[in-house]
Parts: C-alpha cells; sequence; structure tokens
C-alpha cells in the first residue's frame, strides 16, 4: 500500500519511516525509529530525488508507481550515496530502465564502488552552479562536500524554493505520517535528537557546514522550504533551525549551563557529582544536566557537549588511567572537533589518584580552544565533610565562568 505525501505543488514525499532498526550506522540508537525520504517531483518531466535504505525500498517502489501511474520516471537525481539513502538505487535502474541518472563525478564512483549497474544508463554529472530544466521546474546544484561525505551535493528549485538539503537539516525519529515541523512541537519533542543527530554524525564537519551555510545565506531569503533526507521537511521558522546549525557547526554552545558526566565503580564519583550539581543549583546555576558515562550512549553526551557551555569531568582512576567509558567519552570529544568549552575537572583514586591529570592532560594537548579550570577537586575514595570547602570553591569557580559567558 503507497503511503505518500504533499509537500508543495506536484512535489511529493515517497520515503519510508523505520521503527526496526535499533541502532542507526549500527552504532547510534534511535528508540524512536527514523525516516528515509524521497522525493517525487511530476513536471514535464518526473524526478525522482534520492531513494531511501534497501530495508524500506519496497515502500518506496509503491509510492512511486502509485503517483506516476502510467508515466515513465525520467530523472533520477542523487544528492548523496550513502547506503540509506542510495541502496535502493539499483531497484529503481531495474524498474525504470530508461531513467536518465544526475550526480556529482564522485557519486558515481561510489555507486560502482558499491555495485550498482549505472552504466548502462545516460549519467549526467553535475558540478556547482550548473542547472537543469525539467519543464516548468529549474533546479541548481550547489557542492556540499564532507556535509558529510565528499561526494554530496544539495540541490536547489529555483521555481518552487524548494532546497533538497540531503544529510543536512535532518533529525533522528520516524515522520509517522507528520511531514512537516510545524506538524510537531519540533523544539520539545525533536530538537534533542535534532541536536544528536548532527553532532554525531556531521559535528566533524563544522567547516564544510559553514561552508555550505555561507552559500545557502545568498538565496536564504528564496528558500521555501527545506526537504532534507531525513526528519521533517521545514516550511516555517527556517531561519531558526538554520540558526542552531550555524551555532553546532562553529562549535559555540546554545546555552550557558553545565553538562557534569562522570564515571563511578562504587557511588563514591556519583556522590560527589551529585553535591557538585546542587551547590551550582544552590548559587543560582540550575541549567545543569547529570550523565553517567556508563550507562549513557556516548551519541547523547557528545550532542549534550554540544548544548551548554560549561563540561564537569568527573572520573574515578582505573588501573592508574581514566576509566575506560569516560576515557572513550574523551575520544568521541576528540574525533568530533569539540571545542570552545569550559572544562573543570573532579579526580577520585583510593591509592594513585591519576584520573584528573589525566583528562586534563587530554583536555590540553588533544582539543581545541578548551579552557580548564585551574580549580579541581581531588578525592581519595569518596567525598568527606573535610572536602566541603574544596566543594565549594569549584562550584563557585564554575558559577563564576558561566556569569562570564
Amino acid at each position: 500500500m503507497y503511503c505518500v505525501r504533499e509537500v508543495t505543488d506536484r512535489l511529493y514525499w515517497v520515503g519510508a519511516n523505520d521503527h526496526r532498526l535499533t541502532l542507526f550506522e549500527n552504532i547510534h540508537p534511535i528508540p524512536k525509529g527514523v525516516s528515509y525520504n524521497s522525493y517525487l517531483l511530476l513536471d514535464e518531466k518526473t524526478v525522482l530525488f534520492d531513494t531511501i535504505d534497501w530495508s524500506c525500498c519496497r515502500q518506496l517502489v509503491e509510492n512511486v508507481e502509485h503517483l506516476l501511474g502510467d508515466r515513465a520516471l525520467d530523472y533520477l537525481v542523487i544528492n548523496h550515496m550513502e547506503p540509506d539513502h542510495g541502496a535502493s538505487l539499483q531497484e529503481i535502474l531495474i524498474r525504470w530502465p530508461q531513467v536518465k541518472i544526475i550526480s556529482t563525478e564522485k557519486a558515481f564512483m561510489l555507486m560502482r564502488q558499491f555495485g550498482f549497474t549505472v552504466d548502462g544508463h545516460e549519467q549526467i554529472r553535475v558540478r556547482e552552479g550548473d542547472t537543469f530544466c525539467f519543464g516548468k521546474h529549474t533546479v541548481t546544484f550547489i557542492a556540499a562536500p564532507m556535509v558529510h561525505w565528499p561526494e554530496a551535493m544539495v540541490t536547489f528549485d529555483t521555481t518552487n524554493g524548494v532546497l533538497f538539503s540531503a544529510d543536512a537539516f535532518g533529525s533522528f525519529i520516524a515522520l509517522d505520517g507528520k511531514l512537516f515541523a510545524d506538524e510537531v512541537n519540533f523544539e520539545r519533542d525533536w530538537l534533542d535528537e535534532a541536536r544528536r543527530y548532527y553532532t554525531n554524525i556531521v559535528g566533524k564537519y563544522g567547516p564544510h557546514t559553514q561552508l555550505l551555510l555561507k552559500k545557502a545565506a545568498g538565496i536564504l531569503d528564496q528558500i521555501k522550504l527545506i526537504c532534507p533526507l531525513h526528519g521533517p521537511v521545514w516550511r516555517k521558522d527556517i531561519p531558526w533551525f538554520v540558526h542552531k546549525y550555524d551555532l553546532w557547526s562553529r562549535y559555540e554552545p546554545e546555552e550557558k549551563g553545565v553538562l557534569i558526566a562522570y564515571a563511578s565503580m562504587y557511588g563514591n564519583t556519583e556522590s560527589a557529582a551529585q553535591a557538585l550539581a546542587a551547590r551550582l543549583c544552590e548559587k543560582g546555576v540550575t541549567n545543569v544536566a547529570v550523565y553517567d558515562v556508563s550507562n549513557t550512549h556516548v551519541s547523547t553526551l557528545i550532542a549534550e557537549t554540544f548544548r551548554y557551555s560549561h563540561l564537569v569531568l568527573a572520573s574515578v582512576t582505573y588501573n592508574l588511567g581514566i576509566y575506560p567509558v569516560m576515557h572513550n567519552f574523551l575520544a568521541d570529544m576528540k574525533a568530533l572537533n569539540v571545542q570552545n568549552r569550559t572544562v573543570a575537572i573532579v579526580e577520585n583514586g583510593s591509592w594513585a589518584c591519576k584520573s584528573g591529570e589525566l583528562m586534563e592532560q587530554f583536555v590540553r594537548t588533544q582539543m581545541k580552544n578548551m579552557t580548564v579550570l585551574d580549580r579541581k577537586l581531588s578525592l581519595a575514595s569518596s567525598l568527606p565533610a573535610s572536602k566541603a570547602g574544596e566543594l565549594e570553591a569549584l562550584a563557585d569557580a564554575i558559577v563564576e565562568s558561566v556569569q562570564k559567558a
């Protein structure tokens, strides 16, 4: 059974929703599912913009066949060749063998690498600034390399103001009938997952996202809709969401606040983290989030790190080193280019307390533009009453820094 929605006149969403997949890219939990978006334009020529994941290919085919009726599929535009979008390419080519493929040179290379038989079909290679007319609709192509693969481009329909944005402006969470961002309470129910999507999937490539945003700025007043490959379509409040992408891609915090990430074996470092959170709130800094790195997926930790201005790393010492899951968190922060944050350290160790020194060394030498507060809290097994003054001093230092941010 087909499942389609009209995006705007003669343009339809023909994608699918996936609630069966538990790990996106086999690493990021998606408890609320994900959508794979594909769009069909019915102009004088018919045009399919991207395909979807192979697991949902049947839905895509039913949707396209329903809308096409007796018409042929004339063109297939591939903005991004990653398999969650490009894996159904071969099925489209089999069912509509006369279709012409429009994409970038690198995308055609990837099609062959993935084993798709594209060489029997007409291939139209496009570059930055090229245009193509499908009848009433004329599109222009904008290169978007490393957002987040090297072959990526976005396509702008100059006729109706639709930007097919590939993996930019996407989000986790299945649409479940609600195609447009204004059909949900996006800030309340979707923003966290949109942030987690961007920061973990694209986050490393902030400078490339900035380049794309600069290109988009030149046509921002012409963009009427943003059609991403995951998540809802934007037709209202577009500048608000673009601003979020601007902050994330410049590694600037969204909010003045404190993320406390702790690694605790027997609960003593956890108690110190909770005591610090309470002191911060008593002193007026109430925008505080506390996470146990052992039972919080690192994708959530990364997203929250992008969100807050200040970060407290609290870790027990383990085998004379940083507790493994905390070390993994640090490694992910480095890999995803986290920067421009202020960090406070809480360390614990029963006989050789090394975690604080090592965490500070990692932040200072392995990451960019990070500030580490001079004040540190060092524990021997637990937080005794005699350490109350040091805890208070650390809280004061964090509060002062947040207020100045």
